[in-house]
């Protein structure tokens, strides 16, 4: 519903009636959408309030009504409708706020007022369209706060809940991501990872618990996700990501998320994607520093545009020996959800040629350019694929 902006010219102050006080209060009555929408096709319809911010009126309102935030009500009624016997219907998102207005309007005088029964919520879904899918009705609720973004709104939650996204890496970053993806309602996510809990992850990977050490990490995953969104189909994948697998479990997904902590994973991601034409999400830290970017996207950078080869064995601290601050995957892999989710909805602009570096111990931001390769042997242009190749597997930065 687009915004159409009443302008009110209102009352000068000194024309405004005294504001009269009632102290006998009932409870505000309130008005069911279609008998709402009745008396509007009237002839004598009643006054519309509403009592929301100004930038809630910039998503969706109902016309003709006037604009009174609730903050400024008991000021400002006043000037806007001095007759406190005429017909009001107040409205806000849903319902709470038009009900307290209802309460201060009643002290004020105004001897006919209701409240909109769900407020523009109840209204959305009984007369417009794009919210009466019963599958729409049934997500509402659980959505509602995404999907009163005008970026968002039930045409993007439908977008999310049919979308397929892929996480390569169920610790540290896949974690976050997986977390934050699942209560933003994908269709289906899928979880690669051949490990198990280790008692040295739970600092950092907080889809597992103390009880879990010892238990398939993409089991327990899947075990956290569904009960947090029972609507998102799961998907473990209980092994490790190879030349053998990759194709045929990346080619099921929209997009990959590359949570891999080793340059093996992470090399056979970025190839996988750029055979298949799929976005890869990158993630990956290192100490207290991080970084995100998304390749593979149409002329745009893959992985191997920044970094050709992985380095020889031995040139990066293991794991273990660089060591990692718990919150600092935590950050990147909440950033990689984000970009995930702006993929999907087709809003923004992407870190598609731009790698975004976090410096965590002076909370700096920087961004650098990445530019497609033309001598890129995986994406540069008319480069015949190489194939998908297995790296000798040794950890990285990540």
């Amino acid at each position: 519903m687009r915004q159409r902006v009443r302008s009110v010219k209102e009352t000068p102050l000194s024309a405004a009636p005294p504001v009269a006080y009632n102290d006998k209060v009932s409870e505000p009555a309130e008005i069911p959408v279609d008998e709402l929408r009745r008396l509007l096709s009237g002839d004598a319809p009643p006054l519309l309030i509403d009592v929301r911010e100004a930038f809630e009126r910039t998503r969706a309102a109902l016309e003709p009504s006037l604009h009174v935030p609730l903050g400024s009500l008991a000021v400002d009624i006043v000037r806007v409708a001095p007759d406190r016997a005429r017909d009001v219907v107040v409205y806000c998102s849903r319902g709470q706020r038009s009900s307290r207005a209802c309460d201060e309007l009643r002290r004020l005088g105004y001897t006919r007022v209701k409240s909109l029964q769900g407020g523009l919520e109840a209204w959305n879904r009984a007369t417009d369209p794009a919210f009466s899918d019963p599958h729409d009705q049934a997500f509402l609720p659980r959505y509602a706060r995404q999907v009163a973004l005008a970026e968002v709104g039930p045409e993007g939650q439908r977008k999310l809940a049919n979308s397929r996204v892929l996480i390569v890496g169920a610790g540290g970053l896949g974690s976050p991501s997986a977390y934050y993806l699942t209560a933003a309602g994908v269709g289906k996510l899928g979880l690669v990872d051949f490990d198990v809990v280790d008692e040295s992850n739970l600092h950092r990977q907080i889809l597992y618990r103390t009880s879990d050490v010892g238990l398939p990490k993409v089991k327990v995953a899947q075990r956290e996700l569904s009960a947090l969104n029972p609507h998102v189909q799961v998907i473990p994948y209980q092994e490790r990501l190879t030349s053998e697998n990759a194709e045929r479990i990346v080619r099921e997904y929209d997009l990959v998320l590359d949570g891999a902590d080793n340059f093996a994973a992470r090399y056979l991601v970025n190839d996988a994607c750029v055979m298949l034409g799929k976005p890869n999400v990158h993630g990956s830290i290192h100490q207290f520093e991080g970084q995100v970017s998304v390749f593979c996207r149409p002329d745009g950078p893959c992985y191997r545009c920044l970094y050709p080869e992985p380095p020889p064995a031995g040139w990066v601290p293991s794991c273990a020996e660089a060591g990692v601050l718990g919150f600092l995957p935590g950050l990147i892999g909440t950033m990689q959800a984000a970009e995930a989710v702006k993929l999907i909805l087709g809003r923004g602009e992407s870190l598609s040629g731009r790698l975004l570096r976090l410096d965590a111990l002076s909370m700096t931001f920087e961004t650098f350019e990445v530019f497609r390769r033309s001598d890129c042997a995986y994406c540069g242009e008319g480069a015949a694929f190489p194939g998908l190749v297995d790296y000798a597997e040794h950890c990285g930065p990540s």
